[in-house]
């Protein structure tokens, strides 16, 4: 059987770790095998890091939403709890985005929603 050295194939595999480690510290950066370490650690802290993100929006949201809900005189469950009830599809995101930047029209909003459930 003929002797297959692997040139291309395996300076092919070397690199794209090399360059994917691009930008970190010490041999992590340049020596093959600690690089091939890093950036397969690298990957699952990014995996784990998509994942936080949606958390972690999710509860800056919430936090916006009651700070203005206490403005107005209510607390975050009672809102959404009358959101759900007159089924007023507004997600947090939204809700958030109303409250910072519109807060008269979150005021209104709050206003209407909770007199229509009580």
């Amino acid at each position: 059987m003929a002797r297959v050295k692997r040139g291309f194939k395996a300076r092919r595999r070397r690199k794209r770790v090399i360059r994917q480690a691009e930008g970190f510290f010490g041999r992590r950066k340049n020596c093959f095998t600690v690089a091939a370490q890093a950036v397969d650690k690298a990957g699952q802290y990014a995996y784990i890091g998509r994942k936080r993100k949606k958390r972690d929006f999710r509860r800056l949201w919430v936090v916006r939403i009651n700070a203005a809900a206490r403005a107005c005189g209510t607390s975050y469950s009672r809102l959404i709890c009358a959101l759900k009830e007159q089924n007023i599809d507004l997600n947090r995101k939204m809700l958030a985005e109303i409250a910072t930047n519109d807060p008269k029209g979150f005021e209104a909003l709050v206003s209407n929603v909770i007199k229509s459930a009580a």
